[in-house]
């Protein structure tokens, strides 16, 4: 992937070379990643998929889409040149549980979280239309991070999850639902914490079906972790539904903040021009607030 994966990445940056995005000017991610299948070999829980991966024809928007997924995966992306332990974000990309958008909103995004000294960390989940088996892969995930946190240089008290659409909704499943596994323990990987210690929603679907109401299965209460939400008003599909899940966060009195502007649609990743291209920025700054950062900025960043 590495020499494909660095052509879409100057592509990417040229084409938004137009200062929004400081983040483009910093330090790429290693060039190739340290990736890791979530399940021992013929062990994977739940239902899954017989036949390759697939990646779909091009669309001439630069976005890498793939479906099919049958072996699970992350793909972790170190930050370079440092000895200190440093945060980690297990990011999820979106596509409506039917692809991946794997490079717009998984490794482009990497290369920023790389930027700011966080270790990215892209989750490969099952797809498509299997709700139950992703949530299954992102819990495997989030446990093997922990369980490898020494050895890939990564502070085990700062290990968050990040989502996009329906990565978004993902990442809310495992904030709220980390007390108990959905699948049988496996190896000492699965003795490790499923709550993840932040978490990042970026223009989140299916929080809300109904009105006023959350969607099943996202039970909010005071042990859901830190949360920072970034959705667009004009975002009608779901915009509605960030806004129930932040009211449920302010009710349960759980840290949160809501980065929300008035254009900027869905599924812009890192490539709106924009108001809601300063998510970054107020993701870093909330990040460092919250202590989840402060102690790994680089010194490039204290300058």
């Amino acid at each position: 992937m590495g020499n494909n994966y660095m052509l879409y990445i100057v592509s990417f940056v040229l084409s938004v070379a137009s200062g929004a995005l400081v983040w483009a000017e910093k330090p790429a991610p290693s060039s190739v990643p340290t990736i890791v299948n979530l399940w021992p070999k013929d062990q994977m829980p739940g239902r899954g998929l017989k036949g390759p991966e697939k990646e779909l024809p091009s669309r001439g928007d630069n976005v890498i889409r793939i479906t099919d997924i049958n072996e699970p995966s992350i793909a972790v992306y170190k930050v370079a040149n440092t000895s200190k332990p440093t945060p980690a974000v297990i990011v999820c990309p979106g596509g409506a549980y039917n692809i991946l958008a794997y490079n717009k909103e998984g490794t482009e995004i990497a290369t920023w979280l790389n930027s700011i000294g966080i270790t990215g960390i892209v989750l490969k989940y099952r797809v498509p239309g299997n709700l139950d088996g992703a949530f299954q892969d992102i819990q495997r995930a989030i446990r093997i991070v922990r369980h490898n946190a020494a050895e890939w240089n990564i502070s085990p008290m700062h290990i968050g999850v990040m989502g996009f659409s329906a990565g978004g909704h993902l990442s809310a499943r495992l904030s709220t639902n980390f007390s108990q596994a959905t699948y049988p323990r496996l190896d000492v990987v699965d003795d490790k914490n499923l709550r993840p210690d932040f978490a990042i929603l970026v223009y989140p679907a299916y929080l809300s079906k109904v009105p006023g109401k959350l969607s099943e299965g996202l039970p909010v209460n005071d042990k859901t972790p830190p949360t920072f939400i970034v959705h667009t008003e004009d975002d009608k599909s779901f915009i509605a539904g960030s806004k129930v899940y932040r009211d449920a966060l302010e009710a349960a009195k759980v840290v949160n903040d809501f980065f929300l502007c008035a254009t900027g649609g869905h599924g812009y990743g890192l490539r709106s021009d924009k108001e809601i291209s300063a998510w970054p920025k107020k993701c870093q700054a909330w990040l460092m607030k919250q202590g989840f950062l402060k102690d790994h900025v680089s010194s490039e960043e204290k300058k």
